[in-house]
């Protein structure tokens, strides 16, 4: 791969899938080192030597966030170069905007204004402006702290089963009890009832959202990956069909397998939004298609990439080359937008777990057969398997890491994906 001429540094916030993947799309500009700052190590960003994680204790939350960053901002103050910063996760990306203005002084930070952000962070407030712009999405029920405290029933105005989750992700990252959940598929009213209890019970503060579940397996899910320039003009979008979703109940919701597909009706629709709220930046957006009355409804956005959009950068779209080209080289703000994975040809399945796993697992239907057609045709790779960084450690790590998805989907998948 032809490397241009380092002119910029990145910093990424996070050590977690979206970590790793984020480094391989900078290394491959670059070759390169990519630097990381978090308050732990996880396992996609150990025992590697493209990216260097130097842990924080406390780093997620202020004030050591932002004192941090202080000390930080002083090592790269008299750079050369430009310096990007970009946060992994949820946290991290609220974190940048909420201190963008004093950031932006030394660190290049794509990430809209901490209004905004707040506004579209919060589930409640999406599905809010989703009605302003005419996105659909599930019906949707809330429920608040204070009516729970007040003793009143929470009677579902949909059939069973339906979806309960927190309107604040970021919030919920705090919340810890037996049998907690990334989001909940609710089976009866006294298992809605026995789980809004224990939420509540355990510190979480925010509203929950009730939702109609959409009926329909993991590969009626949709993931959409953007970039939005300085300008606010979309320059990027990919769209993947997801046809596996991580079982585990710490972890459902997460895509394991993602198809990549076209669809210029989606892509014309979020482009449109995006650019009437004038958004800047990276952004995931998660939907599902209901095929009660033919849409694509909208579960959130996400101000950040997501762990699984490595997947752009697998099919051709090197999400580190969208805000390099932005703010480094300049060179977006008069190109045509990219929409992806036109050409069935070039397109490459993204795997999160084992081979055999997918196999198994997915839903027999058409898309399954083209991925398996793309796996017979070596056209599929994963995240953290990267030819030019593997080493024993490493290599032992992924075969534990591949033998955890493979015990959990036995354990899980017939209680929550079944």
């Amino acid at each position: 791969m032809e490397r241009p001429v380092n002119n910029f540094t990145p910093i990424l916030l996070g050590s977690d899938f979206n970590a790793y993947g984020m480094a391989r799309a900078f290394y491959g500009i670059t070759g390169r080192r990519v630097q990381a700052y978090a308050s732990a190590t996880l396992a996609p960003t150990r025992f590697t030597n493209i990216v260097n994680v130097e842990i924080i204790p406390g780093f997620s939350e202020d004030p050591v966030f932002i004192e941090s960053m202080r000390k930080i901002a002083k090592k790269y103050q008299d750079s050369d170069e430009k310096v990007i910063l970009l946060g992994m996760g949820d946290g991290y990306a609220e974190l940048i905007s909420k201190h963008k203005e004093e950031l932006s002084q030394t660190f290049v930070c794509p990430y809209i204004d901490y209004d905004l952000l707040k506004q579209l962070n919060n589930k409640e407030r999406f599905y809010s402006i989703c009605d302003q712009y005419n996105l659909p999405y599930p019906a949707t029920k809330f429920i608040t702290k204070a009516q729970y405290e007040s003793g009143e029933t929470f009677t579902s105005p949909f059939g069973f089963p339906v979806a309960l989750k927190p309107a604040d992700s970021v919030e919920w990252l705090d919340i810890h009890f037996e049998g907690r959940k990334k989001a909940f598929r609710i089976q009866s009213q006294a298992e809605l009832d026995d789980v809004i209890a224990k939420i509540y019970d355990n510190g979480y503060t925010s509203d929950l959202i009730l939702q109609d579940f959409i009926p329909g397996d993991d590969s009626n899910m949709r993931v959409l990956n953007a970039y939005v320039d300085q300008n606010h003009q979309v320059k990027m979008m990919c769209l993947g069909h997801p046809l596996l979703e991580d079982p585990a109940p710490s972890a459902i919701g997460n895509y394991v397998a993602i198809l990549p597909e076209f669809n210029q009706e989606i892509y014309d629709t979020v482009k449109k939004f995006l650019e009437s709220i004038d958004y800047v930046g990276y952004a995931n957006f998660d939907m599902k298609y209901d095929h009660r009355d033919g849409k694509f409804k909208l579960f959130e956005i996400n101000i950040r990439q997501g762990r699984s959009s490595f997947f752009v950068t697998l099919n051709g779209y090197n999400l580190a080359r969208w805000v390099v080209d932005d703010y480094v080289n300049n060179t977006l703000a008069d190109m045509e937008p990219v929409y992806a994975n036109d050409v069935i040809e070039n397109r490459k399945l993204w795997l999160g777990v084992p081979v055999k796993v997918f196999k198994k697992y997915a839903k027999d239907n058409e898309e399954k057969k083209a991925a398996l057609d793309l796996i017979n045709r070596d056209q599929y790779g994963f995240t953290a398997v990267y030819d030019e960084d593997m080493n024993f450690k490493r290599s032992l790590l992924i075969w534990w890491m591949n033998h955890n998805y493979v015990k959990n989907f036995r354990k899980y998948f017939k209680e929550n994906k079944g």
